[in-house]
């Protein structure tokens, strides 16, 4: 089956999607810390952060952040590519190692481009959820979309 990505005018406010699961290891944590250039303790000394308050590595929080965006590219439902006008986004709690996480995501709210008639304006509300069912993560992220052209 071929996917067919979504214009602006093939979404509906309220359309729900799930994404597929990621499972959250030292290893990328460690790699997201080499990337990034964050080598906080609590995200890269075992012992450092078993004697946290976290009693384990955690996750940046950024890196939950980008995990979310990277599970919602690879939804059934999807968007053409189109142009990220932002995110907030809000850490409830951490992220650690052996987590299984995925995305619950909404259309929220939807309008045409003021100032550029062939795209739209999507705000798509999400969650990030761990294998117990919390949300770990929450926000929305408002992106612009191609509209379909006119025939």
């Amino acid at each position: 089956m071929t996917l067919q990505e979504k214009y602006w005018d093939d979404a509906q406010e309220g359309d729900e999607c799930v994404s597929p699961s990621y499972t959250v290891t030292k290893a990328r944590i460690l790699a997201y810390a080499d990337l990034t250039g964050d080598h906080t303790p609590v995200h890269v000394d075992e012992a450092y952060a078993n004697a946290s308050h976290f009693g384990g590595l955690v996750a940046h929080g950024l890196f939950g952040l980008s995990i979310a965006d990277g599970l919602k590219t690879q939804s059934d439902y999807r968007f053409l590519p189109g142009i990220s006008l932002g995110w907030t986004w809000d850490f409830a709690l951490p992220i650690k190692v052996n987590d299984v996480l995925h995305v619950k995501f909404r259309v929220g709210s939807m309008r045409a481009s003021n100032s550029k008639p062939e795209w739209g304006i999507v705000v798509l509300p999400a969650e990030l959820i761990n294998q117990n069912g919390e949300v770990v993560q929450r926000g929305e992220h408002r992106l612009m979309v191609p509209r379909r052209p006119k025939a």
